[in-house]
């Protein structure tokens, strides 16, 4: 059987709450230092991946028209050597019926000569159009690439920059998951999913939620801060919590996000 996990106060449950809100906030402020650009490199990556495909397709296709083209250039050959054949045998015809089967065969290798001819001059102009494609989407395909590249390196220098702050901080806001009881656990989740700056926990200042211009009534208030029940905002649904609490947790966990980074700077 797993352990149970020690009863504790209301209070104790906001406190923890907010530290992980303020914690979460923090990877959220790291992450964004990054900006568009993780979502510019998976688009590139993504492009390369579709233009050399197509790239691929171009060129089997080329490789198929190519491959009829020979079909064709022997089907002639065949035809030619058909022609050649009756020819011979026409020397030595012994009546008008056999001679007029034997031209009959004759032209009807020349039709099909025709017609391959036709048939190649066709595919010849398909592989044309198909072969211009070629350098431009290589073209596209390099110029890309070498975008990538630039994109790559600036991420790749933003993440060195705080890839530690951000391992240590999602190492404490694991720490602080763990205390917190399930079902509070995934309805913070939840809210930081549903609003859009992650902000799962907030505030009350000046009688309204933090970034919301609703009042919140003064019964409510008075609830707020006696720190008794898990209170949600009517509007939004974020958990609520009193000035002097936030206040108090706020510099805690500055201080601790201090000694992060100065952990971090000692190591390197």
């Amino acid at each position: 059987m797993g352990r149970k996990r020690k009863e504790i106060s209301t209070e104790k449950k906001l406190r923890i709450l907010y530290n992980l809100q303020l914690i979460d906030s923090k990877i959220d402020s790291i992450k964004s230092m990054r900006g568009e650009l993780p979502k510019e490199v998976e688009s590139l990556d993504i492009d390369i991946e579709n233009l050399s495909k197509q790239l691929e397709k171009i060129t089997a296709e080329i490789s198929e028209l190519e491959y009829n083209i020979t079909k064709n250039k022997n089907a002639i050959v065949d035809a030619n050597t058909l022609i050649a054949k009756y020819e011979d045998k026409l020397k030595n015809v012994r009546n008008n019926r056999e001679y007029n089967s034997l031209v009959k065969e004759q032209e009807y290798q020349k039709l099909e000569i025709e017609f391959y001819e036709k048939k190649n001059t066709k595919l010849l102009e398909k592989i044309e159009s198909k072969t211009e494609l070629v350098p431009e989407i290589k073209e596209a395909i390099n110029t890309k690439k070498n975008y990538l590249n630039i994109k790559k390196k600036e991420l790749d220098s933003i993440i060195s920059e705080t890839i530690k702050d951000e391992e240590l901080l999602l190492e404490e806001s694991k720490k602080i998951e763990n205390i917190i009881e399930n079902e509070l656990l995934e309805s913070y989740k939840r809210i930081r999913k549903k609003v859009n700056n992650g902000l799962a926990v907030v505030s009350v200042e000046n009688e309204a939620a933090n970034g919301s211009f609703f009042i919140v009534p003064p019964q409510i208030q008075i609830e707020i801060k006696s720190r008794e029940q898990i209170i949600k905002d009517e509007h939004s649904g974020r958990i609520l919590i009193d000035e002097d609490l936030a206040k108090e947790e706020t510099a805690k966990i500055n201080s601790l996000i201090k000694k992060i980074e100065k952990k971090e700077v000692t190591a390197s």
